[in-house]
Formats: C-alpha cells, structure tokens, sequence
C-alpha cells in the first residue's frame, strides 16, 4: 500500500526531485511534475548544471551513446565549477543569455525529440530516487492529460529510472494503465489524441520503444516494472467511469477539490461567475466520499488538508491519506526560485496574499487559480507589456484542417495567428502563456531581446500558483522565521496519528 502523504506535482518545476527525494526520505510519496522536463534538462544543462546533478543522472542512463549527445548538445561548462550561473531574471545584458529551444512538440514527435523526452524524465526520476526511499518512501511522477504529445515517451522515460507511481489528472486519463502494461514490457503504445474540428476522424499518438531502442543499440533491453497508477478526479461518475473501462487498471484515486491550487476541474453545469469573476462551485461540485469508499479502490483527498485535523477528518471519511500541495510549494526544497518564493511568503506575513481563480488565465479552458503578486502575470500593467507568443507550445491544441491534415494553435499565441489558424477572438480574452510563466518561476524564465516596449529587452515573468488555503503555510513562518522545509509539513501532518 502507498503511504498516506502525497507530495502534491506542482507546475513546471517546483515538485523539483529535491522536492521529491526529501519527501520520499520521510517514508511518503515524493512526487515530481513531468511537465516541460525537456526544456528543463535543456536550460539546466545550458546553465552549466550546476552541482552536476543532470551529469550524475545522465552518467546512468542505459544508452551512454544518447545521453552523450544530449549532452554535447546542451552543455555550456563553466570556467570553474563553483562559477555561479548568470541571473536569468537579472537586468544585465542579454547577450549570450538567451536559452535554447527544442522543435514544438506535436503529434508525431522526431526520434530527437522523444530520446530528449525519454532522458529528461529519466534524470528527474532518477535523481529523486537515488538512495532515499530507505525509509519506505516512493517517488511518482505526475502528468497533465491535457497535454499528450510527450506522454509516450515522458512515461517511458520515467519507468527506465524505475518510477513508483504516475498520477495523471485535467482529462480523462482511461488510455493510460493500457500504456503502461505495453510499455513496461517495451512494446508500441499508442493513446488516442484529442483533435478539435475531427468529427468522426480518429488521430492517435505512437510510441514504439523497442524499435527506437534497436536504432541505436543491440543492447539487451533492460527490465521494467509497471508503476502504480493514479487518477485525478473530481467525481464520483468520473472514477466509476475509469474503473469501468479500465478494469483492474487504475490503483487509486486522488479526489481533487476546487481549492486545490493549479488547474481546477470546472463546475458542473453552466458557468457563472461571482463578484469578483471567480466560478462558482455548488452542491453538485462536491464529491460524495461515502460513494467513494464504495468503489473499493484506495483514495487520497486533496484541496485544504495540510492540517492535523483535515488530515484527521480524511481518514475519518474512509480516504487512505491526503494530497498536500501549496505547504510544499513554498517549503525551501521546491523549485521555486527562491526569491520569488520569498516575495511571495513575505506578502503573506504582510497580510496581503490572495488568490484569484481565473477562469481564463489557462489556454486549457480549466480554471486556474492565480497568486497576485506584483512584477508576475498576474499583475495587468505586466501582463499588458508582455508580447503574446508561442515557442514552447506543450498547451498547443491539435485541430483538423481542411484538407485532412493536423494543425496546432493556442489562445496565448498572437492573436492574429490564431485568428488565422481558425480560432475566435473570444478564446484569447485573457489567456497568459503559461509554458514560459511557469518555466520564470523556477527561475528558468527566457530572455528576450526583441518585441518588448524596452529597447532592452526582457526576462519572461512569472505567474504564481497556489490552492485557496493559504492559510496551512501561516504555522511555519513568521518573520523570525521566514522559511520552512518539507519535514516540517511532514512533521506536522503525521504527528499523534
């Protein structure tokens, strides 16, 4: 059985594996984001990977040949090792500061770009892994249905490292555990892409990790477990509805409320709005857990739980344990860049931190809860300065042309080519780029030397996430103390139970 504590899969790098590795060091589920770990491993190594993490990783992939080439490709070593990387959200010259790009992802992916995919979550697992699940701790790794392109080779990928758990919520997730089953044996998968203007065409995404493998080796393939699987759901229809197609597939659920922080599920029935623009989630938006406890299968409850008695009140309730995500966001092992995440936990102590669920923000069309800080995204002179574009595209949306052929838009790109790509106006009411807002907040924000009102360019800027519960990270700061660390959370949670 999985441990009670699940460490939450943050955004694009803030369920770091140093996230993941301490929590699963404490004997829970350390969890790391699967989202964007290309361009991650790619700006990691561009920096000089400090500390030489990436480079122990690669040194243990199991094709030396593949990850020296990404390596000879991305790495820009250092003059001496303890140089300090350039400050990508400093306002120092751009010059030799701008991050190399990958090909867009899309739907039929170039042997480079799915070894790049394959490596990347690899390192991540790996490194979260690496000799700290003694205490009987495990590490997942979590994935955005919404976003399918990379999902064959990211899960492939983090099963090579030996990944324990893959969670996987924002759709409807019933193609994974069948992918799963094939891939741990090194056989072709394939997961059904979703493709808007399709009508009865059907378009599907195709891995095949054998024949990908024989290319550059005769190497015999290593042994593969198959990990244990999670869905993200905010039904008890949804969960029944997975277990009907999937039947014996699916080994949990994490139940997902609308407080939690992220990407939200929309309410049910016809949106409407309150006051301040926020949707409104009624009666039939709460999920009945005694249904639940009747489906057999373990749950965990997410979305206001990181107290004691939350905690309590799950258990209570039939669920095996909780998901915890904003305490560990802001803890000093995530990913956040630090002085962002300072900023933020100082607006906190100040009394001046709120969150705003913005049923615009994600080209997704889910809800996305907002932190307002200023100098981020969710600040509209920032916002109204920053030129729409699209050079990351992970929330791109495949649609049907008309003659037949795929073609990829997204509400966060120039409006004039999404207008051109058949989109309307109304989809890109305020959209923001979250591929390269969420990248900033880990410090990994691109610089650009064009298309920006000052002649000097600019640095990409964040945009804060985190759930409506702010107040669960009020025990462990306060201004003599103004961080924390993950055991803390963990300490806290777990004490007398």
């Amino acid at each position: 059985m999985l441990p009670r504590l699940i460490q939450g899969g943050m955004g694009v790098g803030v369920s770091s594996w140093t996230l993941a590795r301490e929590v699963a060091s404490h004997g829970q589920l350390g969890v790391v984001s699967g989202t964007a770990l290309d361009t991650i491993l790619i700006r990691r190594l561009s920096l000089g990977d400090p500390g030489g993490h990436i480079r122990r990783a690669l040194a243990a992939f199991p094709l030396p040949t593949i990850a020296s080439t990404i390596l000879e490709r991305y790495f820009k070593p250092r003059a001496h090792a303890s140089e300090a990387p350039p400050d990508h959200n400093a306002d120092a010259s751009l010059e030799g500061q701008r991050f190399p790009l990958s090909p867009l992802p899309c739907v039929t992916l170039s042997a480079d770009q799915e070894w790049l995919l394959i490596v990347a979550n690899f390192v991540e697992v790996y490194l979260a892994r690496n000799g700290n699940t003694s205490a009987g701790g495990a590490v997942g790794i979590n994935y955005l249905h919404k976003i399918q392109f990379p999902t064959l080779p990211s899960l492939y990928g983090a099963m090579l490292a030996g990944v324990d758990v893959v969670i996987m919520g924002a759709g409807i997730p019933g193609d994974i555990p069948g992918a799963l089953d094939l891939l741990c044996n090194h056989q072709k998968a394939c997961i059904t892409i979703d493709v808007q203007d399709a009508g009865d065409a059907k378009f599907e995404s195709t891995f095949n990790p054998a024949a990908r493998w024989s290319e550059v080796s005769e190497s015999v393939l290593p042994t593969l477990h198959r990990p244990k699987f999670l869905a993200v759901v905010s039904s008890v229809v949804l969960a029944k509805a997975l277990l009907k197609k999937v039947p014996g597939g699916i080994d949990g659920f994490v139940v997902e409320a609308p407080t939690a922080g992220g990407h939200n599920a929309p309410p049910r029935g016809t949106l409407q709005l309150s006051v301040r623009g926020e949707p409104i989630y009624g009666p039939r938006d709460n999920v009945d857990l005694a249904q639940m406890r009747d489906l057999g299968v373990p749950f965990w409850l997410a979305g206001g739980y990181a107290t004691r008695e939350r905690f309590r009140e799950a258990l209570a309730a039939g669920a095996h344990g909780v998901q915890i995500g904003t305490a560990f966001a802001f803890c000093e092992e995530s990913g956040l860049d630090p002085a962002l995440r300072q900023r933020f936990l100082d607006s906190l102590l100040a009394g001046e931190a709120s969150i705003f669920t913005d049923p615009s923000a994600s080209p997704t069309n889910y809800p996305f809860k907002v932190a307002a800080l200023s100098g981020t995204l969710s600040d509209a002179e920032t916002y109204a300065n920053r030129p729409r574009l699209c050079d990351l595209g992970y929330l791109r949306q495949a649609f049907k042309k008309a003659d037949g052929s795929l073609g990829y838009r997204c509400p966060g790109e120039p409006i004039k080519d999404f207008l051109r790509k058949g989109g309307t106006a109304e989809e890109t009411a305020g959209r923001k780029c979250l591929c390269n807002s969420l990248l900033a907040n880990v410090g990994l924000g691109q610089r650009r030397k064009q298309g920006s009102k000052d002649e000097q360019g600019y640095t990409e800027p964040a945009l804060l996430t985190a759930g409506d519960d702010l107040a669960c990270i009020a025990p462990f700061v306060s201004h003599q103390r103004p961080t924390y660390h993950a055991r803390d959370v963990i300490e806290t949670l777990l004490s007398a139970n």
